[in-house]
């Protein structure tokens, strides 16, 4: 019988779910997607994800990845999310409402287990960033398939202000970059990160990856550069492997 556990990615504008098959590393049918909730408070999402499980039946436990540092299940920051959340203790929440256990954590974090385990990094050895390109950027590093949690790579200086705020899908998206304009513009970022971590291997998750092809050959890096092969799932299927852990 297959290990099935719910995996929820909430984000700014979309929360996503199915039911993982977390012993192969595939959400069963579909997987949903619903608007997020305005305003995103935690009475509000935790009503849409009460809905989300009435729908996918079968899970042993709930793995919920969010835009926020995640401290022993308590929300320390709120990214594109209602700042009320910044406080609230997610895990405890979940559980209550669902009657089951349950786990949080950061987003990016969940993408990278996934893609480590089953995707664009499974088998790489040494130190992989998976770096998630949206309205700013998540990061998540492993060192041997470790994760080092809750980092903020996207908030390393550059040109004096933070990186996401020079690099980010949503900075090419507003300023209609070109794909040489914004590839040289992530090149500059990852080459911050090359002086200071010297990965291995970068992955690129979030909406972007899909379009990896378009924009890879204005990437000049040390290390190679991978785009998400689990696509806009990854963070469920990483909850979902967080949540069986």
């Amino acid at each position: 019988m297959a290990d099935l556990h719910l995996g929820i990615d909430f984000g700014g504008s979309a929360i996503k779910a199915g039911l993982v098959d977390v012993s192969q590393g595939h959400v069963l049918g579909e997987g949903l997607s619903v608007p997020t909730p305005d305003p995103s408070t935690p009475a509000a999402v935790v009503e849409v994800v009460r809905g989300i499980d009435a729908r996918l039946h079968g899970a042993a436990r709930v793995g919920f990845a969010m835009p926020s540092v995640v401290k022993q299940g308590t929300a320390r920051t709120a990214a594109n999310i209602d700042p009320s959340w910044i406080g609230t203790n997610a895990t405890e929440l979940l559980a209550t409402a669902l009657g089951r256990p349950a786990v949080t954590l950061n987003d990016a974090d969940a993408a990278g287990l996934a893609e480590m385990r089953f995707g664009a990094a499974r088998g790489v050895a040494g130190t992989v960033v998976v770096l998630t390109f949206g309205t700013g950027i998540g990061s998540a590093p492993f060192i041997d398939g470790q994760l080092l949690p809750n980092t903020e790579f996207g908030h390393l200086e550059l040109r004096g202000g933070s990186a996401e705020l020079w690099a980010s899908a949503r900075v090419r998206s507003e300023l209609e970059l070109g794909w040489a304009e914004w590839g040289a513009r992530v090149t500059e970022y990852l080459a911050q990160l090359e002086k200071l971590f010297w990965p291995d291997l970068f992955v690129f998750c979030g909406g972007i990856s899909a379009q990896f092809d378009e924009f890879a050959g204005y990437l000049h890096t040390r290390a190679p550069v991978r785009p998400a092969a689990l696509g806009p799932m990854a963070g469920v299927i990483g909850a979902a492997l967080a949540a069986a852990a």
